[in-house]
């Protein structure tokens, strides 16, 4: 099982999801991803935070990831965290 980190600052969310057993990198996206960057206007709006949230389901799920630890790092569970969230488990990842 991996978990799910979330950093974001004003204008960038980035999340990814690490191997626990193995330590590193699973999966990762973020709003500095030319694949984001396309179709998002701003880095720091909720429409991107969904995106993010969905291109790192996709990603995990192409690496046989299904199932995670969220880890929302202290932070309150709303707004773009929220969003990001919301937004891989409607992709099909699981937390």
């Amino acid at each position: 099982m991996g978990h799910y980190e979330v950093f974001r600052s004003k204008t960038h969310i980035y999340a990814q999801i690490i191997d626990d057993l193995k330590g590193h990198t699973v999966a990762a996206a973020s709003t500095v991803d030319p694949e984001i960057r396309k179709s998002v206007k701003s880095g720091g709006t909720m429409a991107a935070a969904q995106a993010v949230g969905k291109l790192l389901a996709e990603r995990a799920q192409a690496k046989s990831v299904l199932a995670v630890v969220f880890d929302r790092g202290g932070r309150l569970y709303h707004g773009r965290l929220k969003a990001l969230a919301e937004a891989s488990r409607a992709s099909g990842l699981q937390f």
